[in-house]
């Protein structure tokens, strides 16, 4: 009963299938665009017909889904899923299939569609390119004048633009001739097809454009000749103008006035000539393409031109050789006049430039003003003997004027007058010569005699034992000004020659170097003397000036050093103190610097050397001692701050546990005992760790209190006093709590408790309760116990990563197989990795306290223990169970049946959602059979979207 369904399911798929191949085949055979259009047609009727089958199709899934549902009832469970495997095969080829169909047919019926449109539009080209030829062949017609030919112009511009606008059709034609022949392969859109297309194209343009440029050139020619003929008659009207204006003035212009006014026209004439053979070239080129009405028309109008520019000429011509006939005498005379004017008035300002170089000014004169006025004489008439042949020719000049009819008497006045000032030159010059000589005689005696006045001063100065350093620089600074003095008169041989005579020169400077030579031996005398004077002054001024000044400085800087080795109340005063230790140091290093500049000034004074040695050393002295006592500051001050920090840390840490046991103090008596007593046991459990902090507390406070004031000491013991009671409340609180919680509790969970504490008490160190005793703190100040408390700190800190260690081992050797241990475990190994940010920082300050501790090697023995145990953690909480990195098989197996259960489940469950889908996949399928008219419009909507392509309106083709 059960084979039958079976076997009728498998009938229907294998002819469905077959039927599916068929169709597949057909659509193969069929699916080319390739060939000619009759081709193309046969292979669109046949796709249609492959269409209309693809109802069949859908029918013969049906009844597969019927009979693959009737088997899967029927068959076991083992064989459904090769039933389903083949139902999925089936839908996936009839959906290839029916895909196929549509796109297949819709890929031919667009080719198809998009053949007609091209082919419509290739027509229509060709009809325009034969109208364009049409129109283009005839010759280009000779017109009358330049409007016409503006008309004509313009009519070919409009062709031209014409069969621009047809480019864009061109290239887009062009474009789906390509995309045609790529998918059809017609020799009737390749490219053979489509060059002759842009070659019919490209003549026509160039055939247009071509019309266009030559009757642009004709035009622009035309039109260049009208505006150079307009111009030419605005010109000649303006010079005939001017020429007729220049000649009707006869009254009231002057001859030299019209003659530069026809000299300005003869320019604009002159040229005319050409600007009319250049209209007569440009006539002659116009002409060849214009009409021969029009080519008559241009000639008669230049003809006309031509005359009116030679009867301009010829009325200039005249009027200027009448000009110049008189303005031919009239030059002559205003020529030799202005010259003798010119000739006249340059002699005077040459008079006048002399006389006034003569003025001798007002006041005593120098020996050099007196020279240079002597030399200004004796140029001065020489010159005037040189202007002697200026006169003579100024009264030739005068007589050749005469020979003319106009008026000379102003010229006549002008040369007397010139004359009579030369000769009052002269004698003024030929005076003042004389004085300046005798001036200068008596000028240079002087020198001479006052050094013979100076000379017995000096020699007096030079005898005395003990001469005062003033008179000698003041006898040097004279010596200078004779010698400056007697140099001059020796330079100055040619003006004595001159103004003294040779023989009384000769003898006058022999006097002068004699009086040179004894000045120079006083001189000499004069400055050994001075030299002797300074070495004695500047040895022991300036060592005095710069050295009181360095021994008063060093002894307020020390004075200042001495105030600052009292201990500050505060961490405020403490930098305070360090800046002025910094400024101090700033000012040693000023004064090391000015110690070097005095110390070049004894080199060669061994007291003062001795003095400047010990000065220098004091200045070390205190410079070593300065930087102990800066050094010695920047520690006291991080001691303050590490103090600080862990003290505000303790305190913050006491204040919060304080105020939770506070909460649990007072919480609601229903709330369970267990999860309290849990929650103290966590907070009993950071008490050794923080028992430890508060010994390093107290270590830094010891620090801090070796090196304070007494004020500061009492305050950090008050802190610390402070912070041990308070920690004795909390501890105290915590165990009354615990205690008082136990009594509440069942005798199970008193053993329970009392087992836990024994195992917290085996695992971390035993710490003593603080004792607050005086002579026991007093006892911890001493050096010994401080040094103890550290070693303390360090063992205390090995036991406690010992007891983490071990409780880490046993947590990993647990083997866990369920959830609930698998969490259990791991809520252990956070507890463990809470734990390590604490451990952390009691390391670090045991770190810091090294320099206390002393043994390096234990230290670094503790240090790698200390990683290696936080190594370990890390990598436990990162592994979910122990053994899942030494045998991976095992664990797979141990799991594998479980992950098989679980995926059964999943799949049991997911059963109903499965078969709600196959349901609407069903209707899907179903769906296409609704439709009636199922088309490829859609498709190539969609097509169309993305690609240029041409549209076909109208129904597709049967």
């Amino acid at each position: 009963m059960t084979q039958q369904p079976q076997d009728e399911f498998d009938s229907s798929v294998e002819n469905a299938e077959a039927w599916m191949k068929a169709i597949q085949e057909r659509l193969r055979i069929n699916d080319n665009t390739k060939g000619p259009r009759s081709a193309l047609e046969a292979r669109l009727r046949e796709t249609e017909k492959i269409r209309d089958l693809e109802p069949e199709g859908s029918l013969k899934m049906d009844l597969i889904l019927v009979k693959a549902d009737a088997a899967l009832r029927s068959i076991s469970e083992d064989k459904k899923h090769e039933v389903l495997s083949k139902l999925k095969d089936i839908k996936a080829l009839w959906e290839e299939t029916a895909i196929y169909i549509t796109h297949c047919h819709s890929r031919i019926e667009w080719v198809w569609l998009h053949w007609s449109e091209y082919l419509k539009a290739q027509d229509e080209f060709y009809a325009w390119i034969h109208n364009m030829r049409v129109t283009l062949e005839p010759d280009i017609e000779l017109q009358l004048g330049l409007k016409e030919k503006q008309w004509q112009l313009s009519h070919a511009q409009v062709l031209l633009n014409d069969v621009l606008n047809q480019s864009v059709l061109l290239e887009r034609l062009l474009e789906e001739a390509a995309s045609l022949f790529n998918r059809i392969g017609d020799p009737s859109v390749d490219e053979d097809a489509q060059k002759k297309m842009r070659v019919e194209y490209e003549g026509i343009k160039e055939e247009a454009q071509s019309r266009v440029k030559l009757l642009e050139k004709i035009t622009k020619e035309h039109e260049r000749y009208n505006a150079n003929v307009s111009q030419f008659q605005s010109w000649l009207n303006g010079v005939t103008e001017r020429l007729n204006g220049c000649i009707g003035e006869a009254t009231k212009s002057s001859a030299e006035d019209k003659l530069k006014a026809l000299q300005e026209i003869a320019k604009n004439v002159r040229s005319g000539g050409k600007k009319w053979k250049h209209l007569e070239n440009q006539c002659a080129d116009v002409i060849q393409n214009t009409s021969p009405l029009g080519a008559e028309r241009m000639k008669d109008e230049l003809e006309e031109l031509r005359k009116a520019l030679e009867k301009l000429k010829l009325l200039f011509n005249e009027e200027e050789d009448r000009l110049l006939k008189i303005l031919q005498l009239e030059g002559a005379y205003e020529s030799q006049a202005r010259q003798l004017e010119a000739d006249v008035q340059e002699f005077r300002k040459d008079l006048q430039r002399l006389e006034n170089d003569l003025d001798p000014g007002v006041g005593e004169k120098s020996e050099d003003e007196f020279v240079a006025l002597w030399r200004k004489c004796n140029a001065t008439r020489a010159s005037l003997a040189a202007e002697e042949s200026k006169v003579e020719r100024l009264k030739v000049q005068l007589k050749e004027l005469l020979r003319f009819s106009q008026d000379v008497q102003p010229h006549a006045e002008s040369v007397v007058s010139a004359i009579q000032e030369y000769q009052s030159v002269r004698g003024k010059t030929s005076k003042m010569s004389a004085d300046m000589e005798s001036q200068l005689r008596r000028l240079f005696q002087n020198p001479l005699q006052d050094f013979e006045q100076w000379k017995p001063s000096v020699k007096m100065l030079l005898d005395t034992p003990e001469p005062a350093l003033a008179q000698i620089e003041a006898a040097l600074v004279e010596s200078s000004q004779f010698k400056e003095k007697l140099m001059t008169l020796q330079l100055k041989k040619d003006l004595l020659n001159n103004i003294l005579g040779e023989e009384k020169a000769k003898s006058f400077l022999v006097e002068v170097a004699e009086a040179s030579k004894e000045r120079e031996v006083l001189h000499k005398s004069l400055l050994q003397s001075k030299r002797k004077l300074q070495n004695l002054i500047l040895q022991h001024k300036d060592f005095d000036a710069g050295f009181a000044p360095l021994q008063k400085k060093l002894s307020a800087i020390k004075a200042k050093i001495d105030l600052e080795n009292e201990p500050q109340p505060d961490l405020l005063g403490k930098k305070t103190q360090l800046q002025r230790l910094q400024m101090l140091q700033d000012d040693l290093s000023e004064l090391a610097i000015q110690m070097e500049e005095v110390e070049k000034l004894v080199q060669s004074n061994t007291t003062h050397r001795h003095e400047m040695n010990q000065l220098s050393s004091d200045s070390q002295a205190l410079k070593r001692s300065l930087e102990m006592m800066i050094q010695q500051s920047e520690e006291h001050i991080q001691k303050q701050w590490a103090f600080n920090d862990k003290l505000s840390d303790l305190r913050h840490w006491i204040t919060v546990t304080t105020e939770k046991l506070d909460s649990y103090q007072h919480a609601d008596r229903e709330q369970s005992i267990e999860s309290r007593v849990a929650d103290l046991e966590r907070l009993l459990a950071e008490f050794p760790d923080k028992e430890i902090q508060l010994h390093l507390v107290e270590a830094h406070g010891q620090l801090v209190m070796e090196n304070s004031s007494p004020e500061e000491t009492a305050h950090v013991q008050a802190e610390l006093n402070q912070l041990k009671e308070s920690w004795r409340s909390l501890k105290d609180m915590a165990t009354n709590l615990l205690k008082r919680w136990q009594l509440n509790r069942p005798v199970a969970d008193k053993k329970k408790k009392i087992a836990f504490v024994d195992r917290r008490q085996k695992s971390g160190p035993v710490f003593r309760p603080v004792d607050v005793d005086s002579s026991h703190k007093q006892e911890r100040i001493g050096e010994w116990q401080n040094k103890s408390s550290h070693l303390k700190l360090l063992h205390d800190f090995e036991e406690w990563l010992q007891g983490e260690n071990t409780k880490l081992t046993k947590i990993l050797a647990l083997e866990s197989s369920s959830v609930e241990e698998i969490k259990a475990r791991h809520n252990k190994l956070e507890e463990l990795q809470s734990r390590v940010p604490d451990g952390q920082h009691l390391f670090e300050d045991l770190l810091h306290l090294h320099p206390v501790i002393g043994n390096s090697e234990d230290l670094e023995d503790l240090r790698y223990r200390w990683m290696l145990y936080k190594s370990k953690l890390k990598e436990s909480l990162s592994s979910p169970t122990p053994k899942s990195l030494e045998g991976p098989d095992k664990f797979r197996k141990k799991h594998s049946g479980g992950a098989c259960a679980f995926l059964r489940r999943v799949c049991w469950a997911a059963l109903p959602l499965q078969l709600l889908l196959l349901l609407l996949l069903l209707l899907a399928f179903l769906l296409p059979l609704v439709e009636e008219t199922h088309s490829c419009k859609l498709a190539n909507n969609f097509a169309r979207s993305f690609n240029l392509m041409l549209r076909y309106e109208r129904p597709p083709p049967t």
